[in-house]
């Protein structure tokens, strides 16, 4: 094994995430809490790709890989790997990498930088997306398979993230399945926003926060409300993907207020202004980390039923059908009218919000790599 650099917080992972810098979602975020910043929580050479726009800012610690023709099939996705790993070669120093983390067991950074760095402990993260993708690409389900079978380790941030992946990965060894929860940051636990008094509450203000991608449930939520009266929805977004939903918005006369993509902090803000979260999701959630996020802001999360978000919400969030219009008629009326619901339902969030602070997770993760290495 080559000599590795160390630090007070363990050996330096090598990680690749093959999204664009500046691209929306919790894995994102995630990522980048965990590798990025000045002082970053897991010392690593960290890496995406570089951004469409140049004039993306780059967190601190962030390196990017200027390759370009992303896919999921075929000999253009063999290519695609194969000048990722030349990529990483070039960028990364073997002896100085203790552990890789593997970020999605398939798409393409998890073989190009097992091809680059063969020799160093591997941990794979799983997330969501790359599970979704290898039920619908044969060649990311088997990339997913060869990731389980060479990983020393498999961390699941939920139970039904190991389970879903056994269906697609009968052979994998279930003794190498490590369950580490994801976290939040800790300083939202600490010291979230204020939450501003409200003098009425004829309407309740509803907010979805995140991509509108099909498994997420939007489309259904928006047809779900329209006939429900006393609504006022905020959807927090990628542009182009509000305006993919926007002639549904349209058709059904669901009012919606635009806030835009909103950075971290912004959105923090914006939960303190809302009174519920709502989180349509029609399949699995990898673990939920914006719910947690408006938990710790003090925001009750109203969501469908899915593995993964009943397990990391249980009861601290109000399950219901947010796609059958009288269901969710009924529950929207209950927190409307039921003394004292609301209140309740923030405070177990707040207590549920700080059973998952992102040091615990980073700690864990380091401790799982000095094991290895």
């Amino acid at each position: 094994m080559n000599p590795v650099v160390r630090s007070d917080a363990g050996p330096l992972a090598a990680t690749f995430l093959d999204l664009p810098a500046g691209s929306p979602g919790g894995s994102v975020e995630l990522f980048l809490d965990l590798y990025t910043g000045d002082n970053p929580l897991i010392p690593a050479r960290a890496f995406m790709l570089a951004p469409a726009d140049p004039r993306t800012r780059l967190p601190a610690g962030l390196n990017v890989l200027p390759v370009s023709g992303k896919c999921l099939e075929g000999a253009l996705f063999s290519r695609y790997v194969a000048e990722l790993r030349q990529a990483l070669v070039t960028a990364i120093d073997p002896a100085q990498i203790g552990v890789l983390h593997l970020q999605h067991l398939a798409f393409g950074a998890t073989p190009a930088l097992l091809r680059a760095l063969p020799n160093h402990p591997r941990i794979a993260l799983v997330h969501g997306t790359d599970l979704l993708f290898a039920e619908a690409h044969r060649d990311q389900l088997q990339v997913l398979r060869e990731t389980a079978r060479t990983a020393d380790a498999i961390v699941v941030p939920t139970g039904a993230m190991a389970d879903h992946l056994l269906q697609l990965a009968p052979q994998a060894d279930r003794r190498k399945i490590v369950h580490i929860p994801w976290g939040i940051p800790d300083h939202l636990l600490t010291d979230p926003p204020p939450r501003p008094s409200r003098s009425s509450a004829s309407h309740l203000r509803l907010l979805y926060a995140g991509r509108l991608t099909a498994e997420k449930g939007a489309e259904h939520l928006v047809t779900a409300l329209a006939p429900i009266p006393g609504i006022e929805l905020s959807i927090a977004a990628p542009r182009a993907q509000f305006h993919a939903l926007a002639p549904l918005l349209q058709r059904s006369g669901v009012r919606a207020r635009y806030l835009g993509w909103l950075r971290r902090p912004q959105l923090w803000k914006a939960f303190a202004e809302h009174d519920a979260l709502v989180m349509p999701s029609t399949t699995l959630e990898a673990m939920g980390l914006v719910a947690l996020e408006a938990q710790a802001c003090g925001l009750p999360v109203l969501h469908q039923p899915v593995p993964g978000l009943n397990e990391v919400l249980a009861a601290s969030g109000m399950a219901t059908d947010l796609s059958q219009p009288a269901t969710l008629a009924r529950d929207l009326d209950r927190l409307r009218t039921a003394l004292g619901l609301l209140p309740a339902l923030r405070q177990a969030g707040y207590a549920n919000a700080a059973r998952y602070p992102l040091s615990t997770t980073a700690q864990t993760l380091t401790e799982l790599g000095q094991q290895l290495t």
